[in-house]
């Protein structure tokens, strides 16, 4: 019974077997990170994106199947002539990822080759446009020149570039040592500048300090000089209100003061006093004596 069902439902089967493989050859699940480029008879027909596409089975093909992810080339090293005739050798690295699969298919055979020697030429040419000390101080507006240049160059293969690097620029021996020692005379000149600047320095701040030295002394005699105009004028003030007695009194209190001074003294002493200031001295004795 079995058999004669099947033989009776065969062509129902196969037919149902054939929808079924027509609907799988029809769906096209396409990864995130992938983009399909589809063939009808050879030619593009179209490029699917992520997710569930639709095709004609049996006519339409996946022909390829491009990856979207950024890549990295593997680091890169040429040898390129600075402007000032060094030779330099630089590594070089290079991010970038397929923004139309259909322009890098059809368009470029070996993508990453492509764009390898793309960027030597590039970096030889912009070097040798520079010194030697404008391509080490430079680097950053190097690298924007560079990248700038490769995205032109590989436009029209469909490949956006999302980073190049310099990763070293590296410099023979012969140059290296040269360098070193236009290095160590730059540093020693340097030394001797900064040498020369601290004496300067250093007799600029003598000459101040004396200046300054030279002032304070002047203020103090300034100073000085009205103190003793203001002396003079309380004693002429003096003079003036109490009479000549006065002027007296303050000169027999000098006497007075310097004879104690005299008597200070340490050891033993002999004063000659002549007898005018003998009588000078007894004169201050009776106008202090009167005083107090």
């Amino acid at each position: 019974m079995l058999i004669g069902l099947l033989e009776n439902n065969l062509a129902w089967l196969l037919l149902a077997l054939l929808v079924v493989i027509l609907i799988l050859k029809s769906v096209k699940i396409v990864p995130q990170s992938e983009q399909h480029v589809i063939e009808r008879f050879g030619r593009l027909r179209a490029v699917l994106g992520p997710g569930i596409n639709m095709i004609v089975p049996f006519i339409d093909s996946v022909a390829h199947k491009i990856s979207i992810l950024e890549r990295q080339l593997p680091t890169a090293s040429q040898d390129a002539i600075t402007r000032d005739n060094v030779l330099v050798q630089v590594d070089t690295s290079v991010f970038y990822r397929i923004t139309e699969p259909e322009k890098t298919v059809y368009r470029i055979r070996n993508v990453d080759s492509a764009i390898s020697t793309t960027v030597a030429g590039i970096v030889r040419a912009e070097i040798g446009k520079m010194d030697l000390d404008e391509v080490q101080a430079n680097r950053s507006q190097l690298i924007t020149t560079i990248k700038a240049s490769v995205e032109d160059a590989v436009d029209s293969w469909g490949i956006e570039v999302t980073r190049a690097e310099i990763l070293d620029v590296n410099l023979d021996a012969a140059t290296r040592a040269a360098m070193m020692q236009q290095l160590n005379a730059e540093r020693t000149r340097r030394a001797q500048v900064t040498e020369a600047e601290g004496s300067k320095r250093a007799v600029e701040l003598a000459a101040e300090a004396e200046l300054y030295a030279s002032e304070q002394t002047a203020k103090a005699r300034r100073i000085l000089a009205d103190a003793e105009a203001y002396a003079t004028q309380v004693v002429a003030t003096a003079i003036n209100e109490n009479g000549l007695e006065a002027a007296q009194y303050q000169i027999a209190l000098k006497q007075v003061d310097a004879l104690n001074a005299m008597g200070k003294g340490s050891g033993t002493q002999t004063i000659v006093v002549p007898a005018q200031a003998l009588e000078a001295f007894g004169d201050a004795f009776k106008l202090l004596k009167g005083k107090s």
